[in-house]
């Protein structure tokens, strides 16, 4: 999260818990498309305190015959659905990273996000490891659990980095109802937080998690 001429914008988290899934991929290609629409939490700044909402990713999946991606495309024509570079890169990173784990290769893919939220600009990485997640479930046509949320930088290879502003995205996730928790390993408790006593009264469990392969088996309860 960061402020830019006086002017509040907001680091995307996406959260583990679709509200849909629909997923087609037809043999004959005439309808090849597969989609998830994912519901994310984000922290903005509001008269100096972090404040926790929810938006939404939506993830299409499409074949591409002629192998020429990975090929990521960004819909933003509507307002409020604007995302900064770091943020592409982020998906980008995603992309690779949930090929590597499906043995697939992304040269036959064509990705396009959409990010619905009703701020200026969504930046940081912390969406990526979800997205990733969400990109996997369309491949294999697996519904996410609802209720639980993940943050977390991916990596190329699959690992979950640390971010930042947890116990802000503890809130968020609260005020969405969701149960579960997954964040990157060492940080639910740290030098400036302990999620674990934060709970409290929430009724959600925080689990740590240290790749994407075990945050799809938390998010989706199957083998990725």
């Amino acid at each position: 999260m960061e402020r830019r001429g006086g002017r509040a914008f907001v680091q995307g988290i996406v959260v583990a818990s679709a509200l849909s899934s629909i997923c087609v991929w037809s043999p004959s290609h005439a309808e090849p498309h597969r989609f998830v629409t994912v519901p994310a939490l984000a922290v903005s700044s509001i008269g100096g305190k972090e404040i926790g909402n929810v938006h939404y990713i939506v993830i299409q999946l499409d074949q591409d015959l002629q192998r020429r991606g990975p090929t990521v495309l960004f819909s933003e024509r509507s307002t409020g659905s604007v995302v900064s570079e770091d943020w592409k890169e982020g998906v980008r990173v995603a992309v690779d990273a949930a090929a590597s784990v499906l043995g697939e290769d992304p040269r036959n893919w064509t990705v396009t996000i959409k990010n619905r939220t009703n701020v200026a600009l969504t930046v940081g990485s912390s969406a990526s490891s979800a997205v990733a997640v969400g990109i996997m479930a369309a491949w294999h046509r697996d519904a996410l659990r609802p209720g639980v949320a993940l943050t977390g930088a991916i990596t190329a290879d699959g690992r979950i980095g640390e971010v930042d502003g947890l116990p802000s995205k503890l809130e968020g996730a609260a005020t969405a109802r969701m149960h579960t928790m997954l964040v990157p390993k060492g940080q639910a408790r740290t030098s400036e937080w302990d999620l674990y006593q934060q709970v409290g009264l929430r009724h959600i469990t925080v689990i740590e998690v240290g790749s994407l392969r075990e945050a799809y088996e938390l998010m989706t309860g199957k083998q990725p």
